[in-house]
């Protein structure tokens, strides 16, 4: 095995290149025309979450065969149905958007991902209170609590901003309780992909055995991610016989909009590569995390939200708002970013205290 040396900082800039690949992914789309949402967010998934982990594994995973053949099948199973799990919510999050806005969804449902999907699995574990006793988790706890208020904070930014922008239009398929039932079920779906990583662990211990090192997570993704796939192409292929649509993938629908089939398919994987670039890092970052490693997917939901909102205001998305408008996305950035360095700052504290534990020295304080 080779024992991968914990190094809080670096952790976190590895999951932030990773939210970084999250935040800019939807970008290509833009770019895709005359394609309908059912192929290209089909051809996209076939990339993100079924080629691409099986390419990564196979490229970091030494005796990677070996290693599925000894590696525990119940493990293998419910990293898969949880993986499921997850894609529903993904299509769940999708159709929210419909009802109640981008930025209404992204809040209840990404806040509540992170919370359900940073707290639960240890809780499941009943490691939960031990971990908080260590030293440095009076920092992760005001991270969290922090971040999740930043996360709320961007929802209300961006309710504003679809009122300052809407103007004279309609108000098209709004239905709050369909949105709200719709984003509260992407959140809870959306964090049971923690839980489907955690259920793979077994599978990466196996991993490690073979010399995985620091790419030991890259053989789970085979199968949390390959359980999205399953559940997000059923979806695809009922919208595609629904609307007759299929044949997208091979010749463009008559229109007069200017599209390009390579640019199209061109886009849609390069979506599919930024998507599963943010797994990638995820876990080069999780494993460097040490004592607190539970908390990587607050971080990585966290900084997936600080830096997407920062794009937009790169982008000038904002440019048109109104003055409260401007103060309250820069409100809930600073927010956002005070989060991230509570959490840092309580991974590199418990850090520090293992090792001090480790070399006989008394621990620090919270």
């Amino acid at each position: 095995m080779n024992p991968i040396t914990p190094n809080p900082l670096l952790g976190v800039f590895l999951h932030g290149i990773g939210a970084s690949f999250a935040a800019t992914c939807y970008t290509p789309q833009k770019q895709v025309k005359r394609w309908s949402w059912q192929t290209y967010w089909l051809t996209q998934a076939s990339f993100c979450w079924f080629l691409l982990p099986i390419i990564g594994a196979m490229l970091t995973i030494p005796q990677l065969l070996e290693v599925l053949r000894e590696a525990p099948r119940d493990a293998m199973l419910k990293s898969f149905l949880l993986g499921a799990a997850y894609g529903i919510g993904g299509t769940a999050f999708g159709i929210s958007i419909r009802y109640i806005g981008f930025s209404l969804t992204y809040s209840i449902a990404v806040g509540l991902s992170s919370v359900l999907g940073t707290l639960i699995p240890p809780m499941v574990h009943g490691t939960l209170g031990a971990t908080l006793s260590k030293p440095g988790a009076g920092w992760i706890i005001a991270g969290i609590v922090v971040g999740t208020s930043g996360i709320a904070c961007t929802g209300l930014a961006g309710w504003l901003k679809e009122l300052d922008l809407a103007s004279q239009q309609k108000q098209g398929e709004f239905n709050l309780t369909k949105g709200l039932l719709l984003s509260l079920l992407a959140g809870v779906l959306s964090a049971v992909y923690g839980f489907a990583l955690d259920a793979g662990e077994p599978i990466a211990d196996v991993a490690s055995a073979h010399g995985a090192g620091m790419w030991r997570g890259n053989v789970v993704y085979i199968f949390s991610n390959t359980g999205a796939f399953i559940t997000t192409a059923i979806y695809c292929l009922y919208l595609h016989r629904k609307h007759r649509t299929l044949g997208e993938l091979i010749e463009l629908p008559a229109g007069t909009e200017k599209a390009s089939l390579p640019v199209n398919w061109a886009m849609a994987i390069v979506t599919g590569l930024f998507w599963y670039g943010q797994f990638f890092f995820y876990n080069l970052g999780h494993v460097r995390l040490g004592e607190y490693k539970f908390t990587s997917w607050a971080i990585h939901m966290i900084m997936l939200v600080l830096l997407s909102n920062l794009v937009g205001v790169a982008l000038r998305e904002w440019r048109a708002c109104r003055r409260v408008t401007h103060a309250a996305i820069s409100l809930a950035l600073a927010i956002l970013i005070g989060a991230v360095l509570l959490l840092t700052c309580g991974n590199y504290r418990g850090n520090e205290a293992a090792k001090a534990a480790a070399a006989g020295q008394p621990e620090t304080s919270k």
